[in-house]
C-alpha cells in the first residue's frame, strides 16, 4: 500500500508541477501577441493486474495527457475576415485623405476665382498697366496651383504605391515563414507544448497575412494550413511547405495590379485592396484635373486669338498646357492680353474681347467644375470614414469575442496557481505519509 501511495503521490506531484509550469507560461505571455491560453489535460494512470473491472477507477495516480490550446477556429476566422476588411478600409481612407489634402491645400479653386476677379477688375480700365499686370499675376498663380496640385497628387500616389509594395513584400515573407511552420507542424507530436507554440505562430502569421490581403484557409488533419487568396476557389498562396510569390505592377496612370505566380489576382480585402482602390480614385482625380486645366487653357486661348492686344496685334495664347502638371503662362507682358475685338485699333478701350475672356471662364464653368471635384473627394472621404468606423466596430466585437475565449485571464491563472500549488503540496504530504507508514511497518517487532 505504501508503495502505491508513493507512486500516486509521485504522479500527482509531477502533474501539478507541469500544470504550474503551464500556468506560469500563461501569465508570462498574457500580453504576447498571438498567444493562446493553454490548459493541462489530466488523465488517470491505468494500473496493470488486479481483479477490478476495466471500467472501474484504478486509483493509480494521474498523468498529463495533453497540453490543451484553448483556440476557437471559427472566432479566429472571423477576426481574420473582419480585420482584413478593416485594413482595407483604413488603407483606402488614408489614401483618399491624402488626395483630399493634396488638392485642397493648393487653393486651386481660390486662384480660379481670383483670375476671374482680375479679369472683371480689368474691365474698369482695360489699358491700365497695373490692372493688366495683376491679371497676369492671377493667371500665373492659377497655373502654378494646378502644377502644385498635380505634383502633390503624384507624391501621394508614390506614397501609396510604396506602401503597397511593402505590403506585397510582407505577404511573401510571411508566406515563406508559414510554409516553414507547416513543415515543422507535420513533424511535431500531437498535444505537445511544441505543437501549441507552432500553432500560435501559425495563427499569428495567418492574421498578419490577412491584414495585407484577404485569404481563405483550410486546416488539415496534421494541423498544417492551406491558404488561398480571396475565397476558397482563389489561387493557392501556401500549401504544405510551398509558398507562391505575389507581385505588383504599376500602370502608366499610377494604378496597380497584382498576380500570384503569373495568375492575375484582384484582392477584395486587406490593405492591398485599399491601396488599389485609393490609387484608382487618384488616377480619376488626376485625369479630371488634367481635363479641367486643358479645357480652361483652350477656352482662354481661343478667346485670346479672337481679339487684339494693347498694341493692336492679334492676340496670342495666354497658356500652354497638356495637363495640370505643365500648364504655364505663354507670356508675362500684360500688354499682350487681348481685351479689344479685332479691328478695334491700338490702345482701344473696347472690352468686347475681354468679355469673351470672362465668358470663357464662366461659360466653361471652370470654378464650378473645380468646386465639384473638391466636393466629390470630400464627400467620398466622409462616406468612407463612416464605413470604416462601422467596420472597426464589427472587427472590435470579433476580437473581443476571441479574447474572451482564448486570451489569458490573470485572475483565473492566479486561482490555478494556488490550486496546483496546493495539489503539489498535498502530493508531497502523501509521500511523507507513505514514508512514515514504511517506517512504522519496518519498526514492528
Amino acid at each position: 500500500m505504501a508503495n502505491d501511495l508513493l507512486s500516486i503521490a509521485k504522479s500527482g506531484a509531477r502533474s501539478s508541477r507541469l500544470a504550474l509550469d503551464v500556468t506560469a507560461q500563461n501569465i508570462a505571455n498574457a500580453a504576447t501577441e498571438g498567444y493562446v491560453r493553454r490548459s493541462v489535460g489530466l488523465a488517470e494512470v491505468a494500473s496493470t493486474g488486479g481483479i477490478a473491472p476495466f471500467t472501474q477507477l484504478n486509483l493509480s495516480g494521474v498523468r498529463v495527457d495533453s497540453i490543451i490550446r484553448n483556440a476557437d477556429a471559427f472566432r479566429q476566422s472571423e477576426v481574420r475576415r473582419t480585420g482584413s476588411d478593416l485594413a482595407r478600409a483604413d488603407a483606402e481612407l488614408a489614401g483618399l485623405q491624402n488626395i483630399e489634402t493634396a488638392i485642397e491645400q493648393t487653393g486651386i479653386y481660390d486662384s480660379i476665382v481670383g483670375f476671374e476677379a482680375a479679369l472683371q477688375q480689368l474691365a474698369a480700365d482695360p489699358v491700365d498697366p497695373s490692372l493688366r499686370a495683376a491679371t497676369i499675376e492671377a493667371a500665373r498663380s492659377m497655373a502654378g496651383n494646378f502644377n502644385v496640385a498635380d505634383a502633390n497628387l503624384a507624391a501621394a500616389g508614390d506614397g501609396m504605391r510604396f506602401e503597397a509594395a511593402g505590403a506585397v513584400e510582407q505577404v511573401n515573407l510571411l508566406s515563406d515563414e508559414l510554409a516553414r511552420v507547416n513543415l515543422r507542424l507535420a513533424r511535431t507530436a500531437d498535444n505537445s507544448g511544441d505543437q501549441a507554440a507552432l500553432l500560435d505562430q501559425r495563427d499569428l502569421l495567418l492574421q498578419q497575412i490577412s491584414d495585407s490581403v484577404g485569404i481563405s484557409t483550410k486546416i488539415n488533419a496534421d494541423n498544417t494550413v492551406d491558404v488561398r487568396l480571396g475565397d476558397s476557389s482563389g489561387p493557392v498562396l501556401v500549401t504544405g511547405g510551398t509558398a507562391a510569390s505575389l507581385t505588383m505592377t504599376s500602370a502608366a496612370d499610377g494604378t496597380v495590379s497584382f498576380d500570384l505566380d503569373g495568375t492575375a489576382v484582384a484582392p477584395s480585402a486587406g490593405s492591398l485592396a485599399g491601396h488599389a482602390q485609393a490609387l484608382d480614385m487618384l488616377a480619376q482625380m488626376r485625369g479630371d484635373l488634367d481635363t479641367l486645366a486643358t479645357d480652361m487653357a483652350d477656352a482662354v486661348n481661343a478667346a485670346q486669338g479672337a481679339g487684339i492686344d494693347l498694341a493692336g496685334a492679334s492676340g496670342t495664347n495666354l497658356f500652354t498646357a497638356t495637363g495640370a502638371g505643365d500648364i504655364a503662362l505663354a507670356f508675362e507682358d500684360g500688354a499682350l492680353i487681348a481685351t479689344a475685338p479685332a479691328g478695334a485699333g491700338a490702345g482701344s478701350r473696347d472690352t468686347t474681347n475681354l468679355s469673351a475672356l470672362q465668358a470663357a471662364m464662366t461659360g466653361g464653368n471652370i470654378a464650378g467644375r473645380m468646386d465639384g471635384l473638391l466636393f466629390d473627394i470630400s464627400s467620398t472621404v466622409a462616406g468612407r470614414q463612416t464605413m470604416r468606423d462601422t467596420i472597426a466596430t464589427i472587427a472590435d466585437q470579433a476580437s473581443t469575442a476571441l479574447a474572451a475565449q482564448s486570451a489569458v485571464d490573470l485572475d483565473e491563472e492566479a486561482v490555478n496557481l494556488v490550486r496546483f500549488q496546493q495539489a503539489f503540496q498535498a502530493s508531497g504530504r502523501v509521500m511523507q505519509v507513505a514514508s512514515e507508514l514504511f517506517d512504522t511497518i519496518l519498526g514492528i517487532r
